[in-house]
């Protein structure tokens, strides 16, 4: 259980993703970080604790950038070690910062390929790090000039032929922009929003639909089951494509018993009606 967070925005994201993380801090307790780009670099900041705890005013000054991703963690894989708190950084290609809500079934066998196979090395237990090395390699396999959604497309696209498990993910590339994706399941929950501004359009992505409409972004959309969204920070274009056929939309009944706000809504349905009428169904049996 995670919560993610993504903005591509025409202004510095900073306080609006740290603003977002307390939102979203019944998610995870445990660790929060936020990771920010500006010039081609990346900028940097997660521990274990609470989000209050974890960012005080000289972290906030360094996260520079329009463009940026958090993520507060309950650990269900790997440890509650501060190194595999999110979000996870790779550096080739391009520089790929991630942060991942759920979990893989195979990650032991993926973990081992990507050694043997791809030649990637592994610093942690998380099985994030797999799907961001997973992630990584799909991409670089590609014959690439310039950039495109197409390629996210297809790498996304390889994620899922080796990726299973639950898979919520958001992810930036620097000089890019932000990317997000679900596995063909659709087990854990991921919408987005936008909002026009005097310099351009910008997007939200989060894991649910309060922690848009809190940071004053116009809800618009659920991503799908084996949808991907890419928003391009260089013509601040939207760009979707159903990478894997749905399967059977199967969202984790967690989410509507104990793990979401009951203010939000998932998939279409309230999580605060979902629960009253669970108790109409429990009284009646």
């Amino acid at each position: 259980m995670c919560g993610i967070v993504g903005i591509a925005g025409t202004e510095p994201v900073n306080t609006r993703i740290y603003d977002t993380l307390t939102v979203l801090q019944h998610r995870g307790q445990d660790a929060a970080g936020i990771a920010t780009t500006a010039g081609g670099q990346v900028f940097l900041r997660k521990d274990n604790g609470l989000v209050k705890d974890v960012f005080h005013t000289r972290h906030m000054k360094e996260l520079a950038g329009n463009l940026g991703i958090g993520h507060v963690r309950y650990p269900t894989a790997g440890t509650s070690s501060t190194y595999e708190a999110q979000p996870l950084y790779v550096n080739s290609p391009y520089g790929i910062v991630l942060g991942h809500n759920g979990n893989l079934t195979n990650a032991a066998t993926l973990k081992d390929e990507l050694f043997a196979l791809d030649r990637r090395h592994l610093n942690t237990r998380s099985d994030s790090e797999v799907l961001l090395n997973v992630l990584a390699h799909e991409l670089s396999k590609q014959d690439i000039d310039t950039l495109k959604p197409a390629h996210i497309f297809a790498a996304v696209e390889g994620v899922h032929r080796r990726c299973e498990g639950a898979y919520a993910t958001v992810a930036m590339i620097p000089g890019f922009g932000l990317i997000a994706f679900r596995d063909e399941h659709g087990i854990r929950p991921l919408c987005y929003g936008s909002r026009e501004t005097a310099l351009g359009r910008e997007l939200m992505v989060a894991s649910e639909s309060v922690a848009i409409e809190a940071t004053g972004f116009t809800f618009e959309a659920n991503v799908q089951p084996g949808e991907t969204l890419v928003f391009d920070m260089r013509d601040r274009s939207v760009h979707t494509h159903q990478v894997a056929t749905a399967k059977v939309h199967s969202p984790c009944l967690f989410e509507y018993v104990y793990l979401a706000r009951p203010d939000s809504i998932m998939d279409g349905v309230s999580v605060y009606k979902s629960r009253l009428r669970m108790g109409d169904y429990l009284a009646a049996k």
